[in-house]
């Protein structure tokens, strides 16, 4: 295995790894690493963009460098690959990416998910390209021998919005890495690292990943041609279609340009939205408040196959006139393991509103110091579970009195932060 580069080379690098206990020998010549150092710009007009992407593509290697190493201790392992309880397309390109990578090192991975997918651009995207992520529940999990897997990764997410981390962790298998473009949530012990806060998508950073050899992509793999397609999906899903990416986003996106199928992408993107979301964005709109250029709907009570509704709701609001940021939020009930949670999806257009720090401020943390919500440039979103008043929701004046207090509370706390002078309680 070998990284390369796409830049002029100028100098070379060695990677000296050590070899693993359990590996043997290591071919020396497998882990020398050609390493790019572009050279000084000819002019001091674009000497600011150039260091820009300088620092950039030095990271890209660095990190690709220290990921390489970490896959070639722990070659012939199997791992787990966790995600978000409900993964989007840049989580699940970006794990399929990963997966890909490491069976060049003989690791077996398995990407699983506790959730649901039911954004039907999500469904589509795992049906056309047969992209192969798992549903594990609580129940899965029971069932499965999980003292065979020697580590687990978490990609897109850091374990706070997954529901598999405890029990995983109680199995007591080590975190291998960690891969993601959201603010760090806490401490984490992993050997390997990748949090970049500012990159628009995780399918950012693997395609970097990519460029840089730990993988190469060949048009002639139908395998190769969807993952490309699956992580331009991704890449674009989590720029807002492109429009609020920056330069290094556009640079992945015009590598993977060589390599995916754009009418595979333009089938994902036409699939139609269920009768169900129509509903609950037609809900959205019956229940908003306005105020300050804050759109605020509670949905009520949702199927957890539908929880994917939310957030299209949330992105249709905040393109209402005179509106620049909408929050849409509802009760999700489990019928299987009769749990409820409120989730809630905020987007924004407002360039100074720090969607991290407004649900962090609103919601708080639980007990254990974790916080119900975050989010990333544009866009966030938060997940409270209800505990002790979960379900029982045969009595139907019982189930709309729940509703009527979470969504006064949930209310409150927003409308404390958009209007902190007015009894948030009351609105026009």
């Amino acid at each position: 295995m070998q990284l390369n580069s796409s830049f002029k080379q100028s100098e070379k690098l060695s990677l000296k790894t050590e070899p693993h206990p359990e590996d043997g020998e290591i071919d020396k010549e497998a882990v020398e690493v050609p390493f790019t150092r572009p050279s000084l710009p000819p002019s001091t007009g674009d000497s600011v963009t150039f260091y820009t992407n300088q620092r950039s593509n030095s990271l890209a290697f660095q990190k690709s460098e220290e990921l390489q190493k970490t896959l070639l201790a722990h070659q012939h392992e199997r791992h787990l690959i966790i995600l978000q309880d409900f993964p989007d397309p840049d989580a699940l390109s970006s794990a399929w990416t990963y997966q890909l990578i490491a069976q060049q090192y003989d690791i077996k991975c398995e990407i699983i998910y506790a959730g649901t997918l039911s954004h039907q651009e999500n469904i589509a995207l795992v049906k056309l390209t047969n992209l192969p992520a798992q549903r594990w529940t609580q129940q899965t999990l029971k069932s499965k021998d999980l003292s065979s897997y020697q580590g687990f990764v978490l990609i897109d997410n850091q374990g706070t919005t997954s529901q598999l981390l405890s029990c995983i962790q109680h199995a007591n298998i080590p975190l291998i890495a960690v891969i993601d473009h959201h603010s760090l949530q806490a401490e984490l012990k992993s050997e390997f690292v990748d949090v970049r806060p500012y990159v628009r998508a995780t399918a950012t950073i693997f395609t970097q990943y990519l460029q840089v050899g730990l993988l190469t992509l060949d048009s002639s793999i139908a395998q190769h041609v969807k993952c490309a397609t699956a992580l331009m999906h991704g890449l674009r899903s989590d720029t807002n279609r492109l429009m609020q990416a920056q330069e290094e986003d556009f640079m992945a996106a015009a590598y993977l340009s060589r390599f995916y199928d754009a009418q595979l992408l333009n089938a994902i993107l036409q699939a139609n939205r269920s009768k169900r979301v129509m509903d609950v964005i037609e809900r959205s709109l019956k229940n908003r408040i306005v105020q300050n250029n804050f759109s605020i709907a509670g949905v009520g009570y949702l199927r957890y196959d539908d929880r994917d509704a939310i957030p299209q709701a949330a992105d249709f609001l905040v393109t209402e006139e005179n509106v620049h940021t909408a929050v849409v939020y509802g009760i999700v009930h489990d019928e299987d393991d009769e749990l409820e949670v409120v989730i809630g999806s905020l987007r924004t257009t407002k360039l100074t509103l720090d969607p991290d720090e407004f649900i962090k401020e609103a919601f708080g943390q639980d007990s254990t110091g974790r916080f119900f919500g975050g989010g990333r440039t544009s866009a966030g979103g938060f997940e409270i579970p209800m505990g002790f008043l979960s379900g029982s929701n045969e009595n139907s004046a019982y189930a709309k009195m729940k509703w009527e207090v979470f969504d006064t509370q949930i209310k409150q706390k927003l409308l404390r932060l958009v209007n902190p002078k007015d009894n948030p309680i009351q609105s026009e």
